[in-house]
Order: structure tokens, then C-alpha cells, then sequence
């Protein structure tokens, strides 16, 4: 279950702006994606036989990182009707 986020992790987003929140995120994903590597390489080289919290955890840094695509997407999209626009 998704844990609501407290008051001290709001309020660096709110004084950061969007780059920084923009950046936060990226960092946050990729440390979801080198959790996976290191679960993945544990399991392969037999030191951990967590096989299902490794797929889990894939998993999650996967949907991630595809959203995180698709923001960029509707981001992209948005700055290129903008472009568009004429003055």
C-alpha cells in the first residue's frame, strides 16, 4: 500500500521547482533500476534466492522508468504545439 508522503517531503518539492522535481524523480528511478541489476546479479550468482522480490522489484523499476518515458512524451508533445503556436 502506497504510504501518503509527510510534510517534509513536500516541501523541498515546493521550493525546488519543476527541474528539481524532474531530476529527483530521474534519480529516484535509477536507483530503482540498479536495485534490480544488484537483486538480478544476486540471484544469478546464487547469493540471494529471492527470485520472486527480484521480479517484483523489475518490475517496479520497469513501469518506472515507462512512465517516466511517457512523461517526457506528453512533455515533448506539449513543448512541440507550443513551438507551433503562431504570434
Amino acid at each position: 500500500m502506497e504510504q501518503i508522503a509527510s510534510s517534509n517531503e513536500i516541501a523541498p518539492a515546493q521550493n525546488g521547482g519543476f527541474q528539481q522535481d524532474f531530476m529527483h524523480v530521474i534519480h529516484d528511478i535509477n536507483a530503482q533500476q540498479n536495485l534490480a541489476a544488484d537483486m538480478m546479479r544476486a540471484v544469478d550468482t546464487g547469493e540471494s534466492q529471492d527470485v520472486i522480490g527480484t521480479m517484483v522489484t523489475s518490475q517496479k523499476a520497469s513501469l518506472s522508468f515507462n512512465m517516466l518515458m511517457e512523461v517526457r512524451n506528453k512533455l515533448m508533445d506539449g513543448f512541440d504545439d507550443v513551438m507551433r503556436l503562431s504570434l
